[in-house]
């Protein structure tokens, strides 16, 4: 078997591979045999027609197209394997019959996308002052108050909206006196003073009793997530419907005990470490991304094949459907309020896939410098410790007793270990300078 090697652009490779006429005789002979099962040839068993009268009766072509699947199958995996040492291939190859023809050797052309060679910088004694976290006063009492929020209870009240009410209102909105798209609500519930729209809202309806309509203009912000009212003066016509008063309880002992908890001071406690874990956990997101940011900035990095930039892309977008569909919206919903369609999104974050391909090839690329992996021992023990967690569930019991979860947890260790090791090797010390 001849291959001839050649580098394409973008970190692919063309690979031609032939096999000579006496290597190819064996896939016609198996071809035909796998042929003749599928056709009916009066006078023969299945499988056992003559290859002449096969080739009579269902032409020759046929016949080595079958034995050229066959013998690609078989050979592809090696041909891969030994022209891409020390580069991983990504995605599947683009495979093309190149020769195919009787008493000739078959031709066939394989593109593989590999992983581009990378060249790192400095990634140790970077000195890095991680940020810290901690909860300022004004934190816990806006936390305490939320709690609060939580158990008001409601009473309607015949008198006019003031701040802190709940207010039940229909909203019409229109833009350049032409109404918006999605923009009329009904017996919609506001708290006033939220904002739920757009700064100045609540104010325009204090005063305003049930059954009375107020109309008034309001502009919306430059940054505002509505691309199409961004900057733009937005007409409001608000009907309203009910006016609740809101009755907030004490923060006191008693109100602890919503909370299954003993008195005031242990729910204060509990509610602060709750808010201390969750900012430790953006402040770790945020100092590993500063982090592998300077060592990416630093590494320079061969050309990406296109389909592994589609394919992060298409992870990417996966996640923020998902995150969407989590808090309760739709995802067709939120493209039609950023005016999008998934193309449009998927080549706004373009930058940021690539920026995550860099962050993932650094990690790669450091494990296998530094030889750092998880030892048999670890991923066992971890998977033991995830089929407790999840004994009831069946499905998450299957997946784990399957082969490439093993693979899969190894790779996720791995990049654990790495990351552990960068900030141990990066992090400033604390009382450093």
């Amino acid at each position: 078997m001849q291959v001839i090697k050649k580098d394409l652009p973008k970190s692919q490779i063309e690979l031609t591979v032939e096999l000579s006429n006496e290597e190819f005789a064996p896939y016609i002979e198996k071809g035909a045999e796998k042929v003749s099962k599928e056709v009916k040839i009066e006078g023969f068993r299945p499988g056992k027609v003559p290859l002449n009268v096969l080739k009579q009766k269902i032409g020759e072509m046929t016949i080595l197209e079958e034995a050229a699947n066959l013998a690609i199958r078989k050979t592809i995996d090696e041909v891969v394997e030994k022209n891409t040492m020390g580069r991983q291939a990504v995605g599947q190859p683009q495979v093309n019959v190149t020769k195919l023809a009787p008493n000739n050797p078959l031709e066939y052309k394989v593109i593989v996308s590999i992983l581009p060679e990378i060249a790192l910088g400095k990634y140790k004694d970077l000195n890095i002052k991680p940020e810290e976290a901690k909860v300022e006063g004004k934190e816990l009492e806006r936390a305490m108050n939320d709690l609060r929020e939580m158990r008001a209870s409601e009473v309607i009240v015949d008198r006019e909206v003031k701040m802190s009410d709940k207010a039940v209102v229909d909203i019409k909105m229109f833009l350049d006196k032409v109404p918006l798209e999605d923009g009329e609500h009904k017996e919609l519930g506001l708290l006033l003073g939220k904002d739920y729209f757009v700064p100045g809202f609540d104010k325009k309806l204090v005063g305003a009793k049930k059954g009375e309509k107020r109309k008034f203009e309001l502009p919306y912000p430059d940054n505002h997530h509505q691309k199409n009212l961004a900057g733009k003066m937005v007409e409001f016509e608000v009907t309203v419907k009910e006016v609740y008063d809101r009755i907030l309880p004490e923060l006191n002992d008693e109100f602890a005990t919503f909370f299954q908890l003993k008195d005031l001071e242990e729910l204060k406690k509990n509610l602060e470490a709750s808010l201390l874990q969750e900012k430790k956990h953006r402040a770790d997101l945020k100092n590993e991304s500063e982090l592998l940011s300077k060592i990416v900035a630093d590494a320079k990095f061969g050309e990406f094949p296109e389909e592994i930039i589609q394919n992060e892309l298409k992870n990417m977008l996966a996640e923020l459907e998902q995150s969407v569909v989590r808090q309760g919206g739709k995802f067709e919903d939120y493209l039609s309020s950023l005016k999008k369609d998934r193309a449009a999104l998927m080549l706004e974050m373009a930058p940021n896939a690539v920026k995550r391909i860099k962050s993932a090839l650094i990690i790669r690329e450091l494990a296998v410098i530094e030889k750092i992996a998880p030892t048999e021992h670890e991923i066992h023990e971890k998977i033991d410790e995830l089929k407790k967690q999840y004994a009831s569930n069946k499905e998450v019991m299957k997946m784990l007793e399957e082969p490439g979860y093993y693979t899969y947890l190894a790779n996720i260790l791995t990049n654990e270990k790495v990351i552990a090791k960068l900030k141990e090797w990066n992090y400033a010390k604390p009382g450093a300078k």
